[in-house]
């Protein structure tokens, strides 16, 4: 089994052919995994990890075409609609995390009133544009409360539709000036200005369990990541990227 001194992170590639050890992870938890779980698990036992980060449905589309990693970290429940979901032992999956959705603002923006559903109503049809997901849960999520608020023919005739990655990019960029992700998401990008999660009364939460392959059961670095992934480091790591317990 080979080990490494440091995770190989490859966003947007499957595992190298032999790697010891594969996790596909969806990307609302990558700040936490990236950068304090996957470390202190390299620390503890040396071993190279494989690790792709992207949302959850594109992971299954990997998996479908013929993927196989060791670990999987996406929504709850997600496996078991999967046409894969035989390649995995349902029975070990554990809920790690759940994620709220917030908001952001340019970093040199005053931070606008969300702290009620009349004060995020009037901040979303006032600005000038809001960036939100095209296919993430967040996006289809509010894509869903703009409807119930009434506002969405308002804010979709100048939203800006991010397909993939953090909508808090277009805050750098100029093309919005209010960012709407799972809050996690949001905290990727340490420019944007994280106002704070949506109000309670139209908060939408989205849970991610850990879920070993059938390959993997048996493996003793598998399971040591498991235990990385899912004990009181990673409680830790998930509370100060912006997630919350199950």
């Amino acid at each position: 089994m080979r080990t490494t001194s440091a995770p190989r992170n490859r966003a947007g590639s499957d595992p190298a052919p032999g790697a010891a050890l594969s996790l596909f992870c969806a990307v609302a938890l990558r700040k936490a995994v990236e950068e304090q779980i996957l470390p202190a698990f390299i620390r503890a036992t040396g071993t190279l990890v494989d690790v792709v980060f992207e949302p959850t449905g594109l992971l299954l589309q990997r998996i479908e075409a013929g993927a196989r990693p060791g670990i999987f970290v996406g929504m709850t429940g997600s496996l078991e609609a999967s046409a894969s979901s035989d390649v995995f032992d349902l029975p070990s999956g554990k809920p790690v995390a759940k994620s709220g959705i917030g908001v952001a603002v340019p970093p040199d923006a005053s931070s606008p009133d969300i702290g009620s559903v009349d004060g995020l109503i009037s901040t979303l049809t006032t600005a000038r544009s809001v960036a939100y997901s095209r296919n993430g849960p967040s996006g289809v999520y509010f894509s869903r409360l703009l409807r119930e608020l009434a506002i969405a023919d308002q804010v979709n005739s100048r939203s800006t539709i991010v397909d993939q990655g953090p909508t808090a990019y277009a805050l750098l960029d100029g093309r919005a000036d209010i960012a709407i992700h799972q809050l996690s998401e949001l905290m990727l990008v340490p420019d944007a200005t994280v106002v704070g999660p949506l109000p309670d009364t139209v908060q939408h939460y989205t849970e991610f369990s850990a879920t070993f392959s059938r390959k993997a059961l048996n493996d003793a670095f598998a399971s040591a990541l498991f235990r990385f992934l899912t004990g009181p480091l990673a409680r830790r790591a998930y509370r100060r990227s912006g997630l919350q317990s199950p």
